[in-house]
């Protein structure tokens, strides 16, 4: 009676309401009322007073602009009513059978039971999924990368969602996924699922390296009838697309072993940064013939995987460059990097405490890659090895301790870092080195005499690179590259004094560079400044020679003096042991007789 008293009162409007906006109003209404009817409880103790919603309703009803004199309209709540208190009913039985199967089934128990009723899906499902996760144990898996390559190249098309990402003085803009967001690749006709898996790492009692704190994974979903067609020729061109996206668009890298050989939270000895040095062959000041030598072998190794497959050889290659400072060894290396298109692992090998660390640092490194070991001869100290030979040793034993190479300590260290020769053989020429392929060792040194000559051999330097002084085909180059000159540029009289100047100064292409820079701004007085300083050097360097000419002339003339006196000397004039001699053999004749 209640309920049709409160639908019968009729509030007193002072404008009639159109049906259109009735029909508006009534859902405002229900989602209004809707979580009320939720949160209110209803009590039915007594039949004398009416229920909290009905008492609302008819409160509400004299502020809206329409009545709510439908039965239907309280029959719909009533009915609603009764729904949310069965399924809280519902819920609250639920909770206490999840709390009672907690207390009375083991662990274990509920742990079988979970994986039955995950292959129950499995079995009924039409999908077959596959994790590939970031870290596999302790090693970083090379999937995962080539996947998260392969993906940042389609998701900028296909993604709904994207992370972008660039790196610290990188050009390039990377696209990936979104943390647990998916994308659906196409591949023969066959579409695919991948999806970016992204979890917190639970907290660890004790590791022995730092780990992420998340764990990212990709979960690859194919439909069960395409597995065997797709799988693994899918996989073979994702691992062949993500290696030619990192040949064309990856910036080069260059990496250190500055962490002393400690390792980040992914397990990477090295360091990196983007590799942007402008260095070319092109700009390289250097004797056309032999740069155009050394080219023609850089392409040859890098187009060599079958030749050195068939002829049983690791795919490798050492190079030795060696000359005075400022004769462009880095440039070199550099040009070398560029190229090839490889990343570049410059070892210091200071932060090297032994043989084991230094094969972890190179297993570490990745193909189509130049190692370089910038200055050896200051790097390591091979005064044991000097030692041994300057005692005329018949046999070497690399092996032993006293034949071993001390880091050379910097500031503040304690010089206690140590490889043996062994070991530092075996890195460019032994077993370990093979562990990769493609790859380029350089060595760096100004002084070749103090490199041992095991480490010099073919297989470990297999060509050895003279970086000479500035001739007149490097000082062309110079001229190009800082002032746009060419020989048609220049006088003819100033060409030749420079062609003749240039091989007596004996300057490296560093100082000709540093004199052409300082007077880039006006060409004609660069080029006589430049033609006034290899005159100058060249008049030191004659001077120089003339000096020591006149110093060993001096000195032969003096023992041929030396000798022709002893030769001439009369023979009354001997030597002031000559009488005690004649006296001791007088001596012996007597007691003979």
């Amino acid at each position: 009676m209640v309920v049709v008293a409160a639908a019968k009162a009729k509030p007193n409007l002072p404008f009639q309401t159109h049906p259109f906006f009735e029909l508006f109003c009534f859902p405002f209404c229900f989602l209004f009322l809707f979580p009320i009817s939720i949160s209110f409880q209803f009590h039915r103790t007594s039949y004398k007073h009416p229920p909290l919603l009905v008492f609302l309703l008819y409160k509400l009803s004299n502020t809206l602009p329409f009545s709510l004199h439908n039965l239907s309209f309280l029959f719909f709540f009533s009915t609603m009513k009764e729904y949310w208190t069965s399924l809280a009913s519902l819920l609250g039985v639920l909770a206490f059978c999840q709390s009672l199967l907690q207390v009375i089934f083991p662990p274990e128990l509920r742990f079988a039971c979970l994986k039955v009723f995950n292959r129950v899906f499995n079995l009924f499902s039409s999908y077959c999924y596959f994790d590939i996760t970031e870290i596999d144990g302790v090693n970083t898996n090379e999937l995962y990368n080539a996947v998260q390559l392969y993906l940042s190249s389609s998701v900028s098309t296909n993604g709904s969602r994207l992370s972008l990402t660039r790196a610290l003085n990188s050009s390039a803009i990377t696209f990936g996924l979104s943390n647990n967001d998916c994308i659906v690749d196409t591949f023969n006709g066959v579409s695919v699922v991948w999806e970016h898996v992204v979890t917190q790492r639970q907290a660890q009692t004790f590791s022995w390296r730092p780990l992420p704190e998340e764990k990212r994974g990709f979960t690859l979903r194919i439909r069960k009838r395409d597995k065997s067609l797709i799988l693994d020729s899918y996989l073979d061109y994702v691992m062949e697309k993500a290696n030619e996206i990192r040949r064309k668009n990856q910036d080069r890298l260059l990496y250190t072993n500055s962490r002393g050989g400690s390792l980040d939270s992914r397990g990477h000895p090295w360091e990196s940064v983007p590799f942007k040095h402008p260095s070319t062959f092109d700009t390289l000041a250097m004797d056309p013939v032999k740069k155009r030598e050394i080219m023609e072998d850089l392409k040859d190794f890098a187009n060599g995987q079958s030749f050195y497959l068939k002829t049983g050889r690791a795919w490798k290659r050492g190079y030795l460059l060696y000359g005075p400072p400022g004769t462009g060894k880095s440039s070199m290396i550099a040009a070398m990097a560029n190229y090839l298109s490889y990343d570049i692992y410059d070892l210091e090998l200071t932060e090297v405490h032994n043989n084991s660390e230094l094969r972890k640092l190179l297993m570490k490194t990745s193909s189509k890659s130049i190692i370089v070991i910038e200055d050896i001869d200051c790097s390591i100290n091979l005064t044991n090895r000097k030692k041994n030979n300057n005692n005329n040793t018949s046999t070497r034993n690399y092996y032993d301790p006293e034949m071993r190479c001390v880091s050379v300590p910097g500031p503040g260290e304690d010089g206690g870092n140590s490889i043996t020769l062994s070991g530092l053989l075996n890195f460019t020429d032994g077993l370990w080195s093979c562990c990769g392929s493609e790859r380029i060792f350089v060595f760096t040194t100004n002084h070749i005499e103090k490199l041992d000559s095991a480490l010099l051999r073919c297989g470990r330097m297999d060509m050895h690179i003279f970086m000479s002084y500035c001739s007149h085909p490097a000082l062309m180059i110079l001229m190009r590259n800082y002032l746009g000159y060419d020989e048609s540029n220049l006088d003819a009289d100033v060409l030749k004094q420079l062609a003749e100047v240039v091989d007596k100064a004996e300057m490296t292409p560093a100082d000709i560079s540093e004199v052409l820079i300082k007077n880039r701004r006006c060409k004609p007085k660069a080029v006589s400044e430049l033609l006034e300083a290899l005159k100058t050097r060249a008049n030191r360097n004659l001077l120089q020679n003339g000096i020591l000419r006149e110093k060993n002339s001096e000195d032969i003339m003096e023992d041929e003096e030396q000798e022709k006196r002893a030769l001439e000397s009369p023979p009354n004039e001997g030597s002031e042991f000559e009488e005690p001699c004649k006296k001791q053999e007088v001596e012996d004749e007597e007691k003979m007789k």
